[in-house]
C-alpha cells in the first residue's frame, strides 16, 4: 500500500473531484463534497496539510482506496 503524502485540504478536494464529487459549499475552514447517489458527505478541512489518519477516512467514506486516491492525485499533479 503506498503511504499518503502530505497535501493541503484544497489539494484533495481537487482530487476528490476527479472522483466525481463536487465542492458544495465552504463551511468556515472546511470545505463540503457531495456525489450524486451517495448518502455521505465529505468535510474537507481548509488546511495547509491534512493529518494523515483524517485523509485515510476522508478517502474511505468516498468509497476509494488509498491506492485510487494516490493514482488520482499522481494523474493531478505536474510533472
Amino acid at each position: 500500500m503506498p503511504r499518503l503524502p502530505a497535501i493541503s485540504g484544497r489539494e484533495a478536494a481537487r482530487v476528490f473531484e476527479r472522483a466525481g464529487w463536487k465542492v458544495s459549499r465552504r463551511e468556515g475552514s472546511h470545505i463540503i463534497l457531495t456525489k450524486a447517489g451517495m448518502t455521505a458527505t465529505l468535510s474537507i478541512p481548509d488546511h495547509r496539510e491534512i493529518r494523515r489518519g483524517t485523509l485515510k477516512s476522508l478517502i474511505r467514506k468516498a468509497g476509494l482506496t488509498v491506492e485510487e486516491f494516490v493514482s488520482l492525485l499522481r494523474g493531478w499533479m505536474p510533472g
